[in-house]
């Protein structure tokens, strides 16, 4: 009986990432270059660099790489 106790702590308290969360994050950290190369080529004051850069922005931060934190297959394989 203490043997399933054990098993089901480690489970509750695994945290390591699968194949999806990597693909997440990296989805995430693109997203984020994405975003400062738009900031970056538009001028100071145009829609690309008020509007569109810091959208893409906020979807890599505030988005993507939460979920690709919190996500957690219901699996439970290690490779996705």
């Amino acid at each position: 009986m203490k043997d399933t106790n054990n098993k089901d702590i480690k489970n509750q308290n695994d945290w390591s990432f699968t194949y999806m969360n990597y693909l997440l994050f990296f989805t995430g950290v693109f997203t984020i270059i994405i975003g400062y190369i738009i900031m970056y080529l538009g001028k100071t004051e145009s829609v690309q660099s008020v509007k569109i850069a810091p959208a893409v922005l906020f979807i890599g931060y505030c988005i993507l790489i939460p979920i690709s934190i919190l996500y957690k297959s219901r699996g439970g394989s290690s490779t996705g």
